[in-house]
């Protein structure tokens, strides 16, 4: 299905500025299709004036559908009876007198014509499943009386007004509960689920005749500050919560405005009890984590220091190259573990990690006259790559000082690239060629097996090879992150 920035560019010769005011309605149509309990369509003109696009679609909640297949990208061609076009050419409210049949379902029609900087951008159709409609009741005739406000509201440009958007995850909807509030504050409506949300805050009664500034300002005070004048003193779309020891609802205030002048709020309300107890316990484990990391950090360091202690403190050369890259290996890790304390999440900024473990790696090495650069950036890395992945740029940077550099003065170079799922890292020194005999599969050193290993493991890829354009080696290291 298209877009409506689709539908808009390859259909019609609207605007940018035209279709950032479409695509604002459409973020917000849905309150009207709930109120109104219709299907929406947005009609946009093509450069023709005879023929019109459907560019967006949205169905109630509320009630049935009255359209059974999804109309974006359809259009309407020299329907010269059409109510999209009688709207666009009258640029006033057009509907139906009687209920048409579609499908040999009764549905009733409106279209509204959507002007800004004196000319029509879309057309707004209503259809209405009238056979769905349940029985009329207070709550039936407050949504649709409340949708006539909306409807006459955003003919007139009104609606949706500038303000907070809805956040679709977490905003309160007509069905979560709906209050209604006349233009002198007073509670003229509340359903049902408003009703409970509020009684769990510890509010009696069912609302009704309530001065609804009051019923805030008589909330706990730890609940309702600062709320007990979000009603009464801001005329945009806001939305705020009401937390308390047993309940917490969040709620969403719409402005009202009949014939252009202020008369009420529409109040939506969505009892969030159980999403902000799993929040606080989903921060509660992040938090977890974050101090295991730090522990695990922290005591890596701690073996890391024994180990060199350990180093220095042997008389046989073996031993003490040995303690010193296992101190290296372990202080490598220990490096992941500080960053994942410090921000976990599902994946590391491994710039970071790598500038450290570059600056680590030339400072063991005690090779000042060793030049090490970072090109590009390793991206994102998921977090249970990133450990492998330091202790083979670990090894595989060592490895370049001490066998590529030996005792001379060069340059060691990682450049890093992300490109469709797979980060490539190539380390580049200038020193001695290696042989063209060598075959990485034949070494007996330790490093390069482990290198091999973890990124086996990664299911990547690992090479070693002669710089094809001047002297020195050049590893390659190709491994998924997608």
């Amino acid at each position: 299905m298209l877009s409506l920035a689709e539908v808009v560019a390859l259909r019609t010769e609207l605007s940018a500025a035209d279709l950032a005011d479409l695509e604002r309605l459409v973020e917000e149509w849905e309150l009207l299709a709930d109120l109104s309990f219709s299907d929406l369509i947005l009609w946009v003109p093509d450069a023709d004036p005879n023929v019109f696009w459907a560019a967006a679609q949205v169905r109630p909640t509320t009630g049935p559908t009255a359209l059974e297949d999804d109309v974006v990208g359809d259009d309407i061609s020299y329907e010269v009876d059409s109510l999209v076009m009688e709207a666009y050419l009258s640029q006033e409210l057009a509907h139906t007198s009687g209920n048409k049949l579609h499908a040999g379902i009764p549905v009733e029609q409106h279209a509204v014509p959507i002007s800004r900087r004196g000319r029509v951008i879309g057309i707004v159709e209503m259809h209405t499943n009238r056979m769905g409609v349940r029985a009329p009741g207070a709550l039936e005739e407050t949504y649709l009386d409340l949708a006539t406000i909306l409807r006459a509201m955003m003919f007139r440009g009104e609606f949706p007004m500038d303000g907070e958007k809805p956040v679709p995850w977490i905003s309160p909807r007509v069905v979560d509960g709906l209050i209604r509030v006349d233009g002198a504050g007073n509670v003229i409506f509340a359903s049902p689920n408003s009703v409970s949300a509020f009684r769990r805050l510890g509010v009696p009664g069912d609302l009704l005749g309530e001065e609804f500034r009051h019923v805030l300002a008589t909330l706990p005070a730890e609940t309702r500050m600062p709320t007990d004048t979000a009603v009464s003193d801001r005329v945009r779309p806001h939305e705020f919560d009401l937390d308390s020891t047993t309940a917490a609802v969040r709620l969403r205030v719409q402005p009202l405005l009949c014939a252009g002048r202020p008369c009420g709020y529409l109040i939506m309300c969505r009892d969030t009890t159980e999403l902000r107890s799993r929040e606080r316990q989903l921060v509660t484990k992040d938090a977890t984590i974050r101090e295991i990391h730090h522990r695990v950090k922290n005591n890596l360091q701690t073996v890391s220091a024994l180990l060199r202690l350990q180093a220095r403190r042997t008389a046989s050369d073996e031993t003490r190259n040995a303690l010193s890259d296992a101190q290296k290996r372990v202080a490598a890790i220990a490096v992941v573990h500080e960053i994942l304390s410090q921000a976990f999440d599902s994946s590391v900024r491994f710039d970071d990690v790598a500038d450290r473990l570059l600056m680590m790696v030339r400072e063991v090495a005690a090779m000042h006259h060793v030049i090490m650069r970072r090109e590009g950036s390793f991206g994102y890395v998921p977090a249970a790559a990133a450990t492998s992945l330091s202790l083979v740029l670990t090894e595989i940077t060592q490895n370049a000082i001490e066998h590529g550099l030996g005792e001379g003065a060069g340059t060691v170079t990682v450049r890093a690239a992300q490109n469709d799922g797979r980060l490539v890292v190539e380390v580049i020194n200038d020193g001695t060629s290696m042989p063209t005999s060598f075959r990485l599969e034949d070494s007996d050193s330790l490093g390069l097996s482990i290198v091999a290993t973890l990124v086996a493991d990664l299911h990547g890829r690992f090479e070693v090879l002669p710089r094809e354009d001047a002297p020195g080696t050049r590893a390659v290291i190709d491994i998924p992150v997608a």
